[in-house]
């Protein structure tokens, strides 16, 4: 008898469990979790067409996912508890408020993407900061070797613009880059965390000289060579010297932050920084739950609805952790004091040098 109770009770439970993860079927013939999510689908579809060329992860991508930091880290508890407005995070007001924003010194350039996205949230009924997380994590999955990133739905209309100061630049000390961070609610593994962006990401502003610079080797790829080759010894600039928030780097053709760099010779961050060289695993899960929390500042996740299954999942990365050609092992800057770099293989050839990022 107590068999068959059990086993009443195992089907019993197969059953709910089959009918809460039963998936809604769009009018298109796509399945999604939950039916709210199929107005997601020609959205993707246009964004994946008209912003990001066909599926690319090229500069719109890089640019897209700037947007959703600068949108979303403009929020300040400490503010607040000043009795001033903090900002509302992740909830589009760059886009909503771009004039008072995109002038702020941290967003030079961003209004590039802003001009570009404006139109897909004025043809689509989805709210400014909802589009912006969107876009970024449909990016995401066009980088071969990155996560499949969440996507929550439901974030209101901003009703502010976000004070300025509050979107770290790359020639803030790390006390200053750590304690911004800290105040939005991020750790300094997170921060770290957050920079892996910069393994698919460009600079066009900081040496305006040479726009689409890289900051490592393989900007088309989600893989580890931004950790390590930060972790090199800077020789060059890769166009003229001298300008605010960037130091030498290793490679002809690729840019390197001071703030990049610090971050990954400063104690505080430099063992988590190196963790990331030869382990893709980690890397992936890192930066896929620093974005799921970074998506979500200042935003009450209780009214939303995860519509994470939308989001495409990317192609695996091919290929390992190297050193570029030319380099060797002792040009690598040891900075965390308890585990030795890892020994990793160097490409053959010629110097490595690296071509920028070509436009849209």
């Amino acid at each position: 008898m107590a068999f068959k109770l059990l086993a009443s009770l195992l089907a019993l439970a197969a059953v709910s469990n089959a009918a809460l993860i039963r998936k809604a079927t769009c009018a298109d013939g796509r399945t999604t979790a939950n039916a709210a999510c199929c107005a997601l689908f020609p959205i993707l579809d246009d964004i994946q067409e008209n912003l990001f060329d066909g599926g690319e992860c090229g500069e719109e991508v890089h640019e897209s996912l700037r947007l959703t930091f600068h949108d979303a880290i403009g929020f300040s508890p400490a503010l607040t508890a000043q009795g001033k407005f903090g900002g509302g995070g992740a909830d589009g007001s760059l886009i909503t408020f771009d004039e008072i924003e995109t002038p702020f010194h941290a967003n030079g350039g961003i209004d590039d993407i802003v001009d570009v996205q404006k139109p897909f949230i004025a043809r689509h009924n989805i709210t400014a900061g909802d589009f912006i997380q969107f876009a970024g994590a449909i990016g995401v999955s066009n980088c071969p070797g990155a996560p499949q990133l969440e996507f929550l739905l439901g974030r209101p209309e901003a009703t502010q613009a976000s004070p300025d100061l509050l979107v770290p630049e790359p020639f803030d000390t790390v006390d200053s880059i750590l304690a911004r961070f800290g105040d939005a609610g991020f750790s300094p593994a997170e921060v770290v965390a957050l920079l892996a962006s910069h393994t698919i990401a460009a600079a066009d502003h900081v040496d305006p000289s040479i726009p689409g610079t890289p900051f490592d080797s393989t900007p088309g790829v989600f893989d580890s060579q931004f950790f390590i080759e930060v972790q090199l010894r800077g020789t060059l600039f890769p166009g003229t010297g001298g300008n605010q928030g960037e130091v030498e780097s290793p490679l002809a053709g690729e840019i390197r932050l001071q703030s990049d760099s610090e971050l990954a010779r400063d104690s505080r961050t430099a063992c988590e920084w190196q963790s990331f060289v030869d382990n893709q695993t980690k890397l992936q899960n890192a930066f896929k739950a620093a974005m799921a929390k970074l998506a979500v500042v200042g935003q009450d996740v209780s009214q939303m609805i995860d519509c994470s299954d939308i989001i495409p999942v990317p192609k695996p990365v091919t290929g390992q952790a190297h050193l570029p050609a030319g380099l060797s092992h002792n040009d690598v800057e040891q900075a965390c004091a308890t585990v030795a770099f890892p020994t990793l293989p160097t490409d053959p050839g010629p110097v490595t040098s690296v071509p920028p990022v070509p436009p849209s």
